[in-house]
């Protein structure tokens, strides 16, 4: 019983943060993504056997297998051994391309990749809709790695988290020309992971409810951006949202801060860049690593920009990707 699968990650136009059930990773608002190319995609091969005692992760060579590096892994294999009916233990591993516990959505493009090659170990016939709540349960940013183009986590209203799920918005032909210039500001793993700081920016931050009060509106003004592909306010908007996080993390107690000195040159010159119109907007995750949305035509100006600034290691520029896939070519 085995099954391999590439997954890539997404990052959010408007940002998920905070949960309204920490159990079944049931957000507190709609958020929107974008999904990215294999160039950062992460490879899973998910092996169930009863010659396994207890369930393993490695990524890239290295052992992730006690409980506190399965926080994640383990809920998804529970969830998927329920829905066929099993308790056999598994073996996972993955080949990721892209920093773990990084900020730039690993989390995202791993469960995702797992979760389709359980389903595919175990002969499952899932729906996007299912594979997506499967996905959701490991990583709630990953439930919307399992479409191309542009994404949409509903929050839903269900206790039970049945009408949580991702839709597509549009898919990777829609826009083309967009896209994503991810500048690599650091690789080591951040010291807040990002599940505990939701957590507590949920219960200490006193501007989190405001965030919520306004997140239905910045997903509508993104959502038509994105379909009338009305570049200024799509980039306004998501600059707008990822402030807005990331004030509210500042405003968590103890404060939580993951950018640095590099990424507000990052956010200074952007703005620099835009002195005459719209044309990049960046983003940020829960890490110091920028993320630059804009269309084909800029791409190089940004990237010159972006030479500018010391302490950038490296610059990938991704175009719309096209979601997961099943693979024959096992690492197990």
């Amino acid at each position: 019983m085995k099954g391999t699968a590439i997954a890539t990650p997404n990052i959010a136009l408007i940002k998920y943060w905070g949960k309204r059930n920490e159990k079944l990773i049931l957000p507190t608002g709609n958020n929107i993504s974008f999904t990215l190319d294999e160039q950062l995609a992460t490879k899973s091969t998910v092996e169930f056997s009863e010659k396994y005692k207890q369930d393993e992760l490695w990524i890239n060579g290295k052992n992730y297998s006690n409980p506190e590096q399965m926080k994640k892994s383990k809920p998804q294999l529970d969830f998927i051994r329920e829905i066929a009916g099993i308790n056999t233990k598994a073996k996972v591993v993955a080949e990721s391309l892209v920093p773990v516990a990084g900020g730039l959505a690993g989390s995202a493009s791993g469960l995702c990749a797992q979760a389709l090659a359980a389903a595919k170990a175990l002969n499952l016939r899932v729906s996007k809709k299912q594979l997506s709540i499967i996905c959701r349960i490991g990583s709630g940013s990953a439930c919307r790695s399992v479409y191309g183009g542009f994404v949409e986590w509903e929050k839903g209203e269900s206790p039970d988290g049945s009408d949580s799920h991702a839709i597509q918005i549009a898919d990777e032909n829609h826009w083309p020309e967009f896209r994503c210039i991810i500048a690599i500001v650091e690789k080591k793993e951040k010291k807040v992971k990002s599940r505990a700081g939701m957590k507590k920016t949920v219960e200490t931050s006193v501007l989190y409810p405001k965030r919520i009060e306004y997140l239905p509106l910045a997903a509508n003004i993104v959502r038509n951006a994105i379909l009338k592909k009305d570049l200024p306010t799509l980039l306004e908007a998501t600059m707008r949202d990822s402030n807005n996080m990331h004030s509210v993390m500042l405003d968590t107690w103890p404060p939580i801060i993951y950018l640095n000195d590099v990424s507000k040159q990052v956010i200074n010159s952007i703005h620099d860049f835009n002195s005459e119109g719209i044309k990049a907007g960046y983003s940020f995750d829960a890490g110091p690593n920028p993320t630059i949305f804009t269309v084909e035509k800029h791409v190089n100006e940004i990237k010159n920009v972006l030479k500018e600034i010391e302490r950038i290691k490296d610059i990938i520029v991704s175009k719309s990707g096209k979601g997961p896939r099943i693979v024959e070519d096992h690492l197990i």
